[in-house]
């Protein structure tokens, strides 16, 4: 896979903030994405040794619009910890 590919988008929430102060990024990541694939990519796109990847499947949550119910993507979270003294830039100029 290519590293396009494998990260969709960073997770920016407010936990996955208050990670950042420990070196741990949150990305959406392929569903068929591994482990090894997922450190590579972020190696090669952020210039990072990454100590462990965490991956976790998140169902998507059942809504209802009135009487009809529908349900949201299923998709696929990794949580990366990166090597001491290394961070990664989410946010431009902040």
């Amino acid at each position: 896979m290519v590293t396009q590919d494998i990260l969709r988008k960073p997770i920016v929430t407010e936990k996955s903030t208050l990670l950042q102060d420990r070196r741990t990024y949150v990305f959406e990541v392929s569903p068929l994405a591994t482990k090894p694939e997922i450190k590579e990519a972020i190696e090669l796109a952020f210039d990072v040794n990454v100590l462990s990847v965490n991956t976790m499947h998140v169902k998507g949550k059942i809504k209802r619009f009135g009487p009809r119910q529908s349900q949201k993507r299923s998709w696929k979270k990794a949580i990366v910890t990166l090597g001491h003294g290394e961070s990664i830039t989410i946010f431009e100029g902040v």
